[in-house]
């Protein structure tokens, strides 16, 4: 089960990039990919790798040395339960700064390799935008009040 899980771990996120990516311009992205709840399903398999084994991975967590984080790491679970965890937390940055770059104008041409970045190299990506977003200054966008949003 751990493999299948693993398996379908960038399965299940690969549809959200691929939408950030190459449909970055549709309505349907931006309604997608409004919501938070895109990670939901690789969160579900993280659960599903990592409450089992609580018992194992709490005090690994809680007073981590290296040989205790590589050797659940080293394991078939804990490699499985990382994955998930690389693949969610780089889905929910790349989400981030897919939606942070569209309040701000930047083109969709330089994000796409900011965004695959952020799929191989998670902080790498995330240090990319970061750098590219100082070039483009966030547009207001009117509330229903009339009133502005800060920048």
């Amino acid at each position: 089960m751990t493999g299948a899980l693993f398996t379908l771990t960038f399965a299940v996120a690969a549809p959200f990039w691929a939408l950030m990516i190459l449909l970055p311009n549709r309505p349907v992205t931006a309604r997608i990919i409004a919501s938070p709840l895109i990670v939901a399903p690789v969160l579900v398999i993280y659960a599903a790798l990592v409450l089992p084994a609580l018992g194992t991975v709490l005090p690994a967590v809680t007073s981590p040395t290296l040989p205790g984080v590589r050797d659940l790491l080293g394991t078939p679970d804990g490699a499985a339960a990382a994955w998930a965890h690389l693949v969610g937390f780089d889905l929910f940055a790349g989400r981030w700064a897919w939606l942070d770059s569209r309040e701000r104008g930047v083109p969709a041409l330089v994000m796409a390799p900011v965004l695959l970045l952020t799929i191989l190299l998670g902080p790498v990506g995330l240090g990319a935008y970061l750098a590219v977003r100082t070039r483009w200054v966030r547009r207001p966008v009117p509330t229903a009040a009339g009133s502005q949003r800060l920048p």
